[in-house]
């Protein structure tokens, strides 16, 4: 999202200069070294070794988007015009030139300036191509200005937003890091090889592109043994040491493709050979932080999480069926993709399509599978395979592949035109559910359950189910959420553990327990994240041995992301839960050297800093995060609630009204603000910013409980009574209020 520039003026100036100073050390980094590997201990061999004997393959590749995924730059492999053309965009001019063989980018750095860049490597060739640029401490940045290689014209990947020079998403920032955020998938063999201490990477890799071996796994042994002779003999074994064989099973092919067609952590540098995976990855869920409410693509995704929501993987379909691994074309054009398998007499028809055979709108694809452009002009296809629904649209809002063609039609007329040709009744999709479930209201719940009940509904809905089910807390989610911790498949697992973060440790400690054993990598994980949020003393004697093992991993996993910002402050937040402040502190501050606008590290640097006692330290990164964000309600809250501590009552009363001003979700805000209205003797103001905030969270008992409090400081006993009666029906029994019934004579 476009971040609009800091304006630092007078006391903003200072604070600014105060937090770099205070906040954000810098760090001596050596530069690192990016570097094919030459030890003849590894067993990749290359892909001259595989041509041999596999020529054909081999030419298709040779033309394929593995392998012109990087590569070094020369007159052949760069695309772009480098004959000293010159590009503005954005308020950045580039030039684009060489210098004998070398190719130059004379562009915006990170200081503001322009200045020559050396192109270090092509990245990708159609519809776009990129440039690598190394920069000191081993990093490669992609430039967002890109070539367009269809319509020959260098274009800027994200037009209208000027990011500044030292935002985390300039191109030289680390959002646009190669070693972060890139490698995995375009070179073959890579080892990010960063030092967090030093911020230097040493990222390494055997070939430079993607290779045989990206899918097939490392060729020595099964070269190895093709030339020697058992295999020659005849005494063959199965697959000949390679990852993938011929004709391998759809849960092989997929969990080889998945890697790099996925939005998805990495979750060590310590692969574990697994069938499993997230033995070695955390896919993304379709939940409405990157996909639409039905599970359509929205934000960037990667093709496995639209797939796995789909028929045709649950019909035993995999890539390979429409794909040609070799040369990543389709085997098939057209509609004779999908005819392989579907009827061409019952499905290519225009009974079927209601559209002219021959025709866009005949194309099976078109209402199918949706495409949506990303990365400026590069059009991928939704791959959830799902039957057009302008119905759902008309209700919830959620987009329908007939909307793409037809743009001078409303949703309504759409789903007119459906009923017409299709009869009223839709057959039931996971949609129908997933969509309310998704709203997080009064009737979220029971359709969450429904899907995480039913047999038929795909395992990436129901792990997206029990993510919602999180956000609801209830007895009845609750033992939901306890009941999933059984479910066969590790991503409703792990998915459900972290939906139990949101629950008190004494209803889940004993159930997670097991699962700190639990065969899958990221479900150990996910476990012990858990435990450590558990007092030393609460954590039952036969799950310490086992939490200690599964920390490790944690803790390993939390290591490898610290290349990234987030990744710092989930290691800030480890050590926050451990209360090892130092640590917590040094990994925020890491966190913010990478992305100094985000806030939630330093929320939580606030809340280090007050716990030490250091309160106008931690005032000070409030009032960068209002700076950062000036509609953050939880930073104006924080804030609040800090300057009541200070005894700022002035302070504290403008930073309340803040936060309700940004209409607050948050119950507490209205509580704690209500409170101080009282205690400065304002009733009338306290009784309505109580209301507003019963108005949002009506079954809130402590809302109910300072409004009658207030009432009663204020001798209105009729109106304090009222507040009395709801607040007993909504909680009987609690402790807390009893002394408040019995002064009211209930």
């Amino acid at each position: 999202m476009y971040r609009k520039p800091l304006l630092i003026i007078g006391l903003v100036l200072l604070l600014f200069v105060a937090f770099r100073f205070y906040f954000l050390p810098q760090f001596d980094a050596k530069d690192g070294i990016f570097s094919k590997i030459e030890s003849n201990k590894i067993a990749y061999v290359g892909d001259v070794s595989c041509k041999e004997c596999h020529n054909g393959q081999h030419n298709e590749w040779s033309d394929s988007h593995h392998y012109k995924s990087m590569l070094p730059p020369n007159d052949s492999t760069v695309k772009g015009d480098f004959n000293n053309i010159t590009f503005t965009a954005d308020g950045v001019t580039s030039r684009f030139f060489k210098k004998g063989k070398k190719f130059y980018i004379n562009t915006q750095g990170s200081d503001g300036a322009n200045h020559d860049f050396e192109v270090k490597y092509t990245f990708g060739f159609t519809p776009l191509q990129q440039y690598l640029i190394e920069f000191p401490g081993g990093r490669l940045q992609v430039l967002r200005t890109s070539w367009d290689v269809n319509k020959k014209k260098w274009f800027n990947q994200y037009p209208g937003e000027k990011i500044p020079a030292h935002d985390w998403l300039h191109w030289t920032g680390n959002a646009q890091n190669w070693n972060t955020m890139c490698a995995y998938c375009h070179s073959t063999n890579i080892h990010k090889n960063y030092d967090s201490e030093k911020d230097v990477y040493k990222t390494s890799y055997s070939v430079v592109n993607v290779s045989c071996e990206s899918c097939h796994g490392p060729g020595k042994k099964h070269i190895d043994f093709v030339k020697g002779g058992d295999y020659k003999s005849g005494d063959r074994i199965e697959g000949s040491y390679l990852k993938l064989p011929k004709n391998a099973s759809q849960a092989d092919e997929i969990l080889v493709c998945t890697p790099c067609h996925v939005r998805a952590g990495e979750i060590s540098s310590k692969k574990i050979d697994s069938k499993e995976l997230l033995d070695n990855y955390i896919p993304e869920i379709p939940s409405t932080e990157n996909f639409f409410a039905d599970g359509q693509i929205d934000d960037e995704d990667f093709i496995y999480t639209s797939f796995m929501q789909s028929k045709m993987y649950s019909q035993g379909v995999t890539c390979s069926n429409c794909h040609n691994p070799h040369s990543t074309k389709l085997k098939k054009v057209g509609n004779q993709t999908c005819l392989q398998c579907h009827v061409p007499a019952t499905y290519d028809v225009q009974s079927h399509t209601n559209h002219a055979v021959g025709s866009a709108g005949a194309l099976c694809v078109s209402c199918h599978m949706p495409g949506k452009l990303y990365m400026g002009n590069d059009l991928r296809h939704d791959h959830s395979f799902r039957v057009p629904r302008p119905d759902l649209s008309v209700k919830y809002g959620t987009p329908n592949a007939c909307s793409n063609c037809h743009k001078d039609k409303t949703e309504k007329q759409l789903a007119s035109a459906v009923e017409k040709w299709f009869g009223t009744k839709r057959k039931y999709h996971f949609a129908d559910d997933l969509i309310p479930g998704s709203k997080l209201d009064a009737n979220s719940e029971k359709h969450l359950v429904q899907l995480i009940k039913q047999a038929t509904t795909p395992n990436i809905v129901k792990a997206t189910a029990v993510f919602y089910l999180g956000s609801i807390q209830t007895n009845s989610s609750l033992k939901t959420l306890l009941e999933c911790l059984h479910q066969p498949d590790a991503q409703v697992r792990y998915r459900t553990l972290r939906s139990l973060n949101n629950f008190e440790y004494s209803t889940w400690i004993n159930n997670v327990g097991p699962l700190l054993t639990d065969k899958v990598r990221a479900v150990r994980i996910a476990a012990a994240d858990l435990y450590i949020g558990i007092p030393v003393d609460k954590i039952p004697s036969n799950w310490t041995e086992d939490f200690a093992l599964a920390q490790k991993e944690l803790k390993d996993y939390l290591y490898y992301q610290t290349d990234f910002s987030t990744g710092n402050v989930m290691m800030g937040d480890y050590y926050l839960k451990l209360n090892d402040y130092a640590n917590a502190e040094k990994y925020y501050l890491k966190g913010l050297r990478k992305d100094s606008q985000m806030n939630y590290a330093l929320l939580n640097l606030s809340t280090i800093y007050n716990s030490q006692g250091n309160n106008d330290k931690a005032l000070l990164a409030l009032k960068v995060a209002a700076k950062n964000d000036s509609k953050n309600d939880r930073v104006f809250y924080n804030m609040a609630l800090l300057y009541n501590e200070m005894n700022n009552k002035v302070e504290a009363e403008k930073a309340f009204g803040k936060a309700v001003q940004l209409e607050s979700r948050n119950s507490r805000v209205y509580y704690n603000y209500g409170l101080l209205l009282l205690e400065k003797n304002k009733f009338q103001e306290a009784v309505a910013v109580l209301e507003k905030g019963i108005s949002i969270s009506p079954n809130e008992p402590d809302l109910h409980y300072a409004l009658a409090f207030v009432y009663r400081q204020s001798n209105n006993m009729t109106k304090a009574k009222q507040s009395v009666l709801k607040l007993k029906s909504l909680a009987p029994n609690n402790p807390s209020y009893q002394e408040l019934y019995k002064a009211m004579g209930m």
